[in-house]
Parts: C-alpha cells; sequence; structure tokens
C-alpha cells in the first residue's frame, strides 16, 4: 500500500472541506479526527469517511459552520448540545474539552449531543486527553439507523451503539474503543463490498440463523448484526446497547421516535479527573498494578502475550507517524472520488 504523511493529509482534507462550506475550525479539527482513525489502524472510519462527510455538506444534510451548535447550560459540570448536524468530530472534540474543564475543576464532566452528524472513530479522540491524567469516555449511537436486532429477536432495531474510554497509567494507557455488537456497521459494508465472509458468524439472518456471509446482512427483509455476545451471550450485549441508547438519544432527547433520516449521531461524552478522587498518585498505583499483573499473565499462546486494549493502535500510530499512513485501496479509492468532485481534481 502506498504511504502518505499526516502533514499531506491534512493539508488535502482542510482544504477538501472547506472548498464545500466548512469553516477553518469545524474543517480541522475533523480533518485531524479522520486522519488519527488510519493513525490507530482503524481504516474503515478514517480517512474513507471524507467523502461522505463532503456529500453530506454539499446536500445541506451535514453543516460546516461551527457557530450553528447551540448548547444549555444545565450546570457548571453538565451541558446539552444541539449539533444542528455540524460535522461530528469537531462536536465532539469541543464536548471534551468543554467536560475536560469541568472535570479539572469538580472531578467530572458531562455533555450530551443530540443531532450531532457522524463521530467517525471513537477512539481517535482518547489519547490527548489521557495524556492529560484525564479519564473520557464516550458513548454514541445512530437514531436514523437500524443494524442490531435485541437478543431472542430478528428484526434490526438499533445500531452497534460503541463505547470508548481511556485510562492513564505510567506503564501505558488502556484506549478501549468497543461496539456493542459483535462487529460494526463499517467492518459488514465493507466485507460484503469486497465479496469476502465474516471472519465468524455474526450476521443473523432474517429467519434467524448465524451467518458469516454479510450478504445476509442485506437482504431483504434485512438482516441484522448480532449484540455483543453473540447467540450465546447476546443477552449482555443487548442490555449494553440499550444503556447506551439511554445515555445517548434518550438523554439528549432526540432519537428513534423522532424517525430522522440520513447520517447522524447521538452522542454523551465524560471526563473524569481521577486527582480529584482518590488523587493522581494512588489511582496510577492502581493502573499500573493491574497494567502489569494482566502482562504478565501466562498466555494461551506463548507466541502471542497479553495486549491492553489500544496497545496495537498507539504503536501502530508511532510508526505510522515515522513511515506514513498505508492507506488500503478502498480507502484511496474514496479519497480520489472526493478529490474528482472538486477543484483538486488532476492535481492529486
Amino acid at each position: 500500500m502506498k504511504r502518505y504523511t499526516k502533514n499531506w493529509l491534512e493539508e488535502l482534507l482542510v482544504t477538501l472541506f472547506m472548498e464545500a462550506g466548512a469553516s477553518r475550525e469545524v474543517s480541522e479539527t475533523t480533518s485531524s479526527i479522520l486522519i488519527e482513525g488510519d493513525l490507530l489502524g482503524h481504516h474503515t472510519h478514517g480517512v474513507k469517511l471524507a467523502n461522505g462527510y463532503l456529500r453530506d455538506l454539499k446536500s445541506g444534510h451535514a453543516c460546516g459552520d461551527h457557530n450553528a451548535m447551540t448548547s444549555k447550560e444545565i450546570s457548571s459540570v453538565a451541558a446539552l448540545v444541539d449539533g444542528h448536524y455540524i460535522l461530528g468530530p469537531y462536536l465532539v472534540q469541543k464536548a471534551l474539552e468543554r467536560s475536560a474543564d469541568a472535570a479539572r475543576e469538580s472531578g467530572i464532566g458531562i455533555v450530551t449531543i443530540k443531532r450531532s452528524h457522524h463521530i467517525a472513530c471513537l477512539a481517535s479522540y482518547l489519547q490527548p486527553f489521557v495524556e492529560q491524567g484525564l479519564m473520557p469516555i464516550i458513548m454514541t449511537s445512530d437514531p436514523a439507523v437500524k443494524s442490531v436486532a435485541p437478543y431472542g429477536g430478528v428484526s434490526p432495531v438499533y445500531t452497534p451503539n460503541p463505547i470508548a474510554m481511556g485510562i492513564p497509567s505510567r506503564v501505558q494507557p488502556i484506549m478501549m474503543d468497543v461496539s456493542m455488537s459483535t462487529v460494526t456497521n463499517g467492518s459488514v459494508g465493507k466485507a460484503h463490498a469486497e465479496k469476502t465472509k465474516m471472519a465468524h458468524p455474526v450476521i443473523l439472518t432474517n429467519t434467524g440463523v448465524a451467518s458469516d456471509d454479510p450478504a445476509d446482512f442485506f437482504s431483504d427483509p434485512q438482516g441484522s448484526i448480532l449484540p455483543l455476545g453473540g447467540q450465546e451471550f447476546g443477552h449482555k450485549g443487548f442490555a449494553m446497547g440499550l444503556m447506551v441508547e439511554a445515555l445517548t438519544s434518550a438523554l439528549g432527547g432526540f432519537g428513534r421516535k423522532d424517525a430522522p433520516t440520513g447520517w447522524g449521531a447521538s452522542v454523551t461524552v465524560m471526563v473524569i479527573d481521577p486527582t480529584l478522587f482518590s488523587g493522581q498518585s494512588a489511582f496510577l498505583d492502581e493502573t499500573d498494578h493491574l497494567i502489569e499483573a494482566c502482562l504478565s499473565s501466562k498466555p494461551v499462546n506463548p507466541q502471542h502475550p497479553v495486549r491492553m486494549p489500544g496497545q496495537a493502535g498507539l504503536s501502530r500510530r508511532d510508526k505510522y507517524l515515522e513511515q506514513g499512513i498505508p492507506l488500503p485501496d478502498d480507502v484511496v479509492t474514496e479519497l480520489q472520488k472526493a478529490i474528482d468532485d472538486s477543484s483538486l481534481k488532476g492535481r492529486y
């Protein structure tokens, strides 16, 4: 795969977003978060998304004006934001920054966002806050999409509903980004486009049979993605998925009952400052101990020792910053489509 530098991609994406009508502030934040997804190796939720974002900006479904955001200040630690479909990376970044300021003063900050546009890869937001000794938490659902069926059902009702969290440590940070479904919409769509099978039977056909064929998801009637835990323990993923629905769409007062259309997201972010609880040293002593115990656990396979959440992504990020980011062919294709629909056509 051809490699691209972070700076080159940032310059290109910022130019494309600004040409499509986004402010510089929204363009720079969105570009940075998308590229961060690829730096961590999450290519389905990185630069590949830019073309879809640009199409929505041009059609009017997405907004690129950061001044369109409105906010209801609930207290010094809580706020409700109406994003008016501003590009999600900008909204989430601002919500995290606001929550971080509150956490430093009061121990915790929380912001709920309704009517956000898509927010990209959740893991992309975590590292800067973890490096400040904070614990960022992000949850999201898309009230316009139904892809996961409730445990025991076959009709899809909600989305994979991921939760991301960063945990500071002196040994190495923990950075998790986990869907409450077996796989994501993006991975199913990618496999379907490439005409490949899933690694496991994570799809439920419209007749209730587990399948590894993504075509069974795109059937008529539509299939679904199994909740986290699969057919055996999916009641757990189902419960966690409902928790995310309640803490995003329900908390924001806008969701599936409103039958929105188009790409969007309901989001809640929280930031916790451990310093105001047990104190930084006590907190880090505990997380260090836990991580070292996990890493020293006897591995099932000596060739594959225990790896902490986010460890591979951070290692990949360091390598890609030094050597360039290798973008898969499908990502390059989407990026080229975006270029060809702009004044930059023929220059890249």
